[in-house]
């Protein structure tokens, strides 16, 4: 998923269609003089509806969308024929998917699995066609029902990407190597902070044919709850994730105070993502011998933690196991099994 590529955020101006009026066709033949009212229903106008896609990833393809317009219904016809219903618009999204009100910020819907359809703007409804009005004091009425007019607004599209495990890091510390050891995903990989600049998903093999998502996450900082380094903008990924993986290189100064600091991030933007199960990586730890790792153990948090080694492999499928285990049995923090 290239940068260019990946565009978790638009915005779309929606407006569906009008209803179709209704006919006040009287019914003359040359037999039947006064054959009363015989005016159909105006259709609806078409809806513009939201539908899952596991294919998608992005929403790339509705970057350049400015404007996105249902068709409007038909006019009723005579022999009480209803109008056409207008063309629904179909927009496939990438699940994950919110959709909100730009003005307000209200969540209208949220798609989280294939070929779930919601309609985001329903299309107005048909006039009723004067038969509906004829009654013993009005045995030809001669006015039928307008159509309701559709609604307009202006949407904003967030994905936010469904993954099992989020990984959780400031910059550069080892999340995209970590992805690309453990999955087929082949994030960008470099020497220097904010490397990642997109959300990056890989599949996870596991045993017994078994697998999970992965999700790397651009590194926070210190503050990214206000807006600094990449900010907010990649939080939100986050909040669909099962489990958040925090991955902490084994050379920081302190492990414990980096991890408050992350979780105080967490806190700060969204205070339901300490809710979320969480498990500890130490990353580069073939920098560590013995001694080294036996000290920082008593340093660590009271969460579930493996020693990792992205480099040499070390402590990979025990983190494989940790998560999985984790994924099936609901693992709290408070159920801690002491770290490898």
């Amino acid at each position: 998923m290239s940068s260019s590529n990946f565009v978790d955020y638009v915005k779309i101006l929606c407006r569906s269609g009008n209803g179709g009026a209704g006919s006040a066709h009287l019914r003359r033949e040359k037999f039947v003089p006064k054959g009363g009212p015989d005016g159909g229903d105006g259709g609806r106008g078409g809806h513009i509806i939201l539908r899952g896609n596991e294919q998608m990833w992005t929403l790339l393809h509705l970057k350049y969308q400015r404007h996105i317009f249902a068709g409007h219904g038909g006019t009723g016809g005579k022999q009480q024929s209803s109008g056409a219903d207008g063309n629904d618009v179909i927009i496939d999204v990438p699940l994950g998917t919110v959709a909100k009100t730009e003005d307000t910020g209200t969540i209208i819907l949220e798609i989280t699995t294939h070929g779930e359809e919601k309609i985001l703007v329903k299309g107005g409804r048909g006039g009723l066609g004067n038969v509906h009005f004829k009654s013993p004091t009005n045995q030809t009425p001669r006015y039928a029902q307008p159509g309701e007019k559709g609604s307009e607004n202006r949407y904003v599209f967030e994905l936010k990407l469904l993954a099992d495990v989020g990984l959780v890091g400031f910059p550069n510390a080892g999340k995209s190597t970590l992805l690309s050891v453990v999955s087929a995903a082949k994030p960008k990989i470099a020497d220097y902070p904010f490397t990642t600049l997109t959300p990056n998903l890989g599949i996870v093999s596991y045993r017994d044919n078994r697998s999970f998502v992965m999700a790397d996450i651009p590194g926070i900082i210190e503050g990214a709850h206000e807006g600094k380094g990449l900010g907010i903008r990649f939080l939100r990924h986050i909040e669909r994730n099962s489990i958040l993986l925090f991955v902490i290189p084994a050379d920081t100064d302190n492990i414990r105070r980096e991890y408050e600091i992350l979780l105080n991030e967490l806190r700060l933007y969204n205070p339901e993502l300490l809710d979320k199960k969480r498990v500890l990586a130490i990353s580069k730890s073939d920098l560590l011998d013995d001694e080294l790792r036996a000290g920082l153990r008593e340093e660590l948090p009271g969460i579930p933690g493996v020693f990792i080694s992205s480099f040499t492999g070390t402590g990979l499928s025990h983190l494989k196991d940790l998560l999985w285990r984790v994924l099936i049995s609901g693992f709290t923090e408070s159920q801690n099994t002491g770290n490898h």
